[in-house]
């Protein structure tokens, strides 16, 4: 239904529940979180056709920045990296509720409004941000990436949800891999998630499309700061 909030409410819930890591807990995340992002892009697709040639051009930046941005990650503290996450988060939170309050949205999204489409060159440049917080982060590359479409580039909350998605699945593969290879990733804990998730994409998707944009972008607020609330307990 939010895209990547899932990946986001799994990492501090990772670390609470079975102590791991900062590290750790993302490079597990991401075992549960990629296979569902393969699900979900499929079935945006299904309810509006995803330029994917703008999403590959993307893609090929984001996957390069990714494999920087968990570079990065594994060599720093666990709780640095946690309390990092934490106030990214926070500020992607205070900006989706800067954008539902202004009365210009909350009159312009009673209809919701045609989408819009981004081109090749913006799609590269917004991979590498994605890209870079994507690999640090874990699963943070979508979230940037959401409000930077609704908010400069016009798209609507599930277009920009759906393209984010399609665009970062090599990024996030690349991200997964490097977790991996440095033995940061629980597959005995991230399989089992993955396979339970899989089970309610559909519906989330379903959902998405049924709610109104406003109410979309309200309930992504109020998981950013669940996730910042948990990470700060843990």
């Amino acid at each position: 239904m939010l895209g990547i909030g899932g990946g986001l409410i799994a990492i501090p819930a990772l670390s609470l529940i079975l102590g791991m890591d900062q590290q750790l807990a993302q490079g597990t995340a991401i075992i549960m979180v990629l296979p569902a992002i393969i699900l979900t892009v499929r079935k945006y697709n299904q309810h509006a056709r995803i330029d994917f040639r703008a999403a590959m051009a993307g893609a090929v930046t984001c996957i390069m920045a990714s494999w920087g941005g968990a570079h990065l990650a594994l060599g720093l503290d666990p709780v640095t990296l946690r309390r990092g996450f934490a106030i990214f988060l926070a500020i992607i939170g205070v900006f989706y509720v800067w954008q539902t309050c202004r009365p210009a949205l909350a009159q312009a999204a009673v209809p919701d409004r045609p989408d819009r489409h981004l081109g090749p060159r913006q799609a590269a440049v917004l991979g590498v941000f994605a890209g870079v917080l994507g690999g640090f982060f874990g699963v943070g590359g979508g979230v940037l990436a959401v409000p930077l479409m609704t908010s400069i580039y016009g798209l609507s909350q599930r277009a920009a949800q759906g393209f984010a998605l399609s665009m970062i699945i090599p990024g996030t593969a690349i991200a997964l891999g490097t977790y991996a290879w440095a033995g940061q990733a629980d597959w005995s804990v991230g399989v089992p998630l993955a396979m339970g998730s899989l089970l309610f994409v559909p519906q989330g998707v379903k959902l998405a499309y049924r709610l109104p944009e406003i109410m979309l972008r309200r309930l992504f607020a109020v998981m950013l700061f669940a996730t910042v609330g948990l990470l700060f307990v843990v």
